[in-house]
C-alpha cells in the first residue's frame, strides 16, 4: 500500500511539473514570439478592422470577389488568385473574426456579412460589376449578397458550394458536432495562453499536403497557434450557420445570370464512410443526394452550367490542376458579361 501511494506521489509531481513546463513555455511563446502579419491590409469598416487582399488591375472585366468556407481563409483560394490577377481586378477577404480581420461588436444578422462586404468594397475603392466566387459555404454568404445586390453582380460561381437544405436532406445535421465544439474551444484556451504555439515550436509539423504552396501553411501555423480567435470565430460560424443558410434559400430563382458549378467527386473519407456505415446511412446515397443539391444550384439560372472535377471538397481549390480547370472558365465567363 506504501508502495502504490509513493508511486501516485511521484506521478502526480511528474504532471505537477509538466503542467508547470508547459505553462512557462506558453509564457515564454507569448512574450518573445513574434505577431503573425497579414498578407493583405486591414481596413476600418464601421469600428471593424476587415483584412482585404486586391491583386490585378482594374480594366473592362468585372471584378473577382471570392468568398472562403466556414473555416476557411484568403490563402485557401492561393491559386484561384495567382491564376487570374493577370486577367482580371480580384478580392480576397476574410469575414469578421476570421484569420486577420477583427470581431464585429454589431449584433449579427443573416444580411450583415453582405452588408459589411459591400462597405468593405466602396471603402477600398472596389467598383462592380462583380462575379462573386464562394467556396462551401461561401456559395450562400455570395447568394445574400446577390439578393442585396442584384445590379451589381453580373455572375455567380458556385465551388463545391453548401446548398440551403443540406442539412434537412443530408445525415450531418451542423458544421461542428458537439464533442468538436468542446474540442475547438480547448484548443482556443490552450492556444491564447501560448501553449499551442509553444508545442508549435518544439514538435514542428510538415504541412499538409494539400496542394497549396508552403508560406500558406506557414502563415495559417503561425496565427492559430497565436491566438485562439480563430477557433472561437468557428464556433460563432456554427451557431449562425442555420440562419445563413436560410435566408440563402429565400432566393429561388437567379434568373439569367451566368452560373458556373464546379462539383468535387469525393464527399466523405473512408473514416466518415465507415462511420455513416455504422450508424445505418448509406455514404452513396448521401454522394448522390450531393450531386443533387450542386444540379439544383445550377438549375436556379436558365444560365447555368455545372462541371465534375475529379477532387475533395477542399483539393477542388487548393491543388493548382484543378484551380486551372476553374479559373479556365471563370475567364471565359468574364469575357462575355458586356
Amino acid at each position: 500500500m506504501n508502495l502504490f501511494l509513493t508511486i501516485l506521489k511521484w506521478i502526480g509531481k511528474i504532471l505537477a511539473g509538466l503542467i508547470i513546463l508547459l505553462l512557462i513555455s506558453g509564457l515564454c511563446f507569448r512574450l518573445f514570439g513574434s505577431k503573425p502579419v497579414p498578407p493583405g491590409k486591414l481596413v476600418d469598416v464601421n469600428g471593424t478592422q476587415l483584412h482585404i487582399r486586391a491583386e490585378g488591375k482594374k480594366n473592362d472585366l468585372p471584378t473577382l470577389v471570392l468568398e472562403a468556407g466556414a473555416g476557411s481563409n484568403t490563402d485557401m483560394m492561393h491559386w484561384i488568385a495567382e491564376g487570374l490577377k493577370n486577367n482580371l481586378r480580384v478580392i480576397r477577404y476574410d469575414r469578421e473574426g476570421k484569420w486577420f480581420s477583427e470581431s464585429s461588436k454589431d449584433s449579427i444578422t443573416p444580411e450583415f456579412y453582405a452588408n459589411q462586404l459591400h462597405q468593405l468594397l466602396e471603402k477600398s475603392g472596389e467598383k462592380p460589376p462583380y462575379i462573386l466566387a464562394g467556396h462551401s459555404m461561401g456559395g450562400p454568404y455570395n447568394q445574400i449578397f446577390r439578393e442585396l445586390y442584384p445590379n451589381e453582380v453580373k455572375g455567380m460561381v458556385f465551388l463545391d458550394s453548401s446548398h440551403p437544405e443540406q442539412w434537412e436532406r443530408l445525415a450531418q445535421k451542423e458544421l461542428f458536432s458537439e464533442s468538436q465544439i468542446v474540442l475547438v474551444k480547448t484548443i482556443a484556451i490552450l492556444a491564447d495562453m501560448g501553449i499551442v504555439g509553444a508545442y508549435n515550436t518544439i514538435f514542428k509539423s510538415e504541412p499538409e499536403n494539400d496542394g497549396l504552396p508552403k508560406k500558406c501553411h506557414i502563415r495559417s501555423h503561425n496565427l492559430t497557434a497565436y491566438t485562439g480567435k480563430v477557433f472561437r470565430r468557428y464556433i460563432k460560424e456554427n451557431d449562425i450557420n442555420d440562419k445563413i443558410l436560410f435566408r440563402a434559400g429565400q432566393t429561388k430563382s437567379l434568373d439569367s445570370l451566368p452560373v458556373l458549378v464546379f462539383t468535387a467527386t469525393e464527399q466523405y473519407k473512408e473514416s466518415q464512410k465507415e462511420k455513416y456505415r455504422s450508424e445505418g446511412i448509406d455514404p452513396d446515397k448521401q454522394i448522390e443526394i450531393w450531386y443533387k443539391m450542386q444540379k439544383e444550384l445550377k438549375e436556379l439560372s436558365t444560365n447555368g452550367k455545372q462541371f465534375i472535377i475529379d477532387a475533395n471538397h477542399g483539393s477542388i481549390i487548393t491543388r493548382k490542376e484543378n484551380a486551372e480547370i476553374i479559373n479556365k472558365e471563370i475567364l471565359l465567363m468574364a469575357a462575355s458579361i458586356k
